[in-house]
């Protein structure tokens, strides 16, 4: 980890930071998803004949008050040799979520013609991905955040050669990490914590980035592991 890393805060709750909580046991008996379906034409064929299964993660325990708030984000997928996923880094002084690895995506606007359009306009908005680089598969779940985000996780495709804009007052970074690390259950970390009676469960998946770790962790791992069940089943 490097030492910025180190003093970023990855949660608004008080006196809590995710890295600080011990694991309680990581996913290594699960079979990782093999490397030849999660290539595209095989991603492609999933979302158009997708297996009986069940998402493992639907919803965290409510932390605000505040009504529910759709949202969308895109779960996209570079076609490279060896696919990856591209994730954002969030700035540190943004309401939600600040300084936490996510997916492209935020709240849906009326404007929007449902989650799909939702996902993509984010994701060009936020770090200049534009639709004609996306090819999207299909969704999954929602996934309802503690925050009261009502997320639909919509999964893409995208082609290399696109450029990057990142969005500075919302985004910090922007990198990728390969599919078949985050879809291998060895690298499934298992968190869990008691705090004002309510007890909170997390995944993480930490990635180490040359000299730094991507701590990925609560709603963009919980999607992250509910795409593995997916792709597994």
């Amino acid at each position: 980890m490097s030492s910025s890393d180190s003093i970023t805060p990855l949660s608004k709750l008080p006196n809590f930071d995710p890295r600080q909580i011990p694991v309680i046991g990581v996913d290594a008996h699960l079979p990782a998803v093999p490397r030849e379906q999660l290539q595209p034409e095989a991603l492609r064929q999933r979302f158009v004949a997708p297996p009986s299964w069940q998402p493992e993660v639907r919803m965290e325990p409510r932390f605000t008050q505040r009504a529910p708030v759709p949202a969308s984000v895109l779960v996209p997928i570079v076609a490279h040799e060896r696919p990856t996923v591209l994730l954002t880094q969030r700035t540190s002084h943004l309401a939600n979520h600040s300084g936490q690895i996510a997916f492209p995506g935020g709240k849906v606007d009326d404007t929007d013609a449902d989650s799909i359009a939702a996902a993509l306009r984010e994701a060009e908005e936020e770090v200049g991905l534009t639709p004609d680089f996306i090819q999207v598969l299909g969704t999954l779940p929602i996934y309802t955040t503690g925050s009261a985000f009502i997320i639909t996780p919509v999964v893409a495709l995208v082609r290399p050669g696109f450029t990057l804009t990142p969005n500075e007052g919302e985004v910090a970074d922007v990198f990728e990490v390969p599919l078949d690390f985050l879809m291998n259950p060895a690298h499934h970390r298992r968190h869990s914590l008691m705090a004002e009676g309510l007890r909170r469960d997390w995944f993480s998946m930490p990635y180490q980035d040359a000299d730094m770790e991507r701590f990925i962790w609560g709603a963009t791992a919980g999607m992250l592991r509910n795409f593995y069940r997916f792709l597994a089943a």
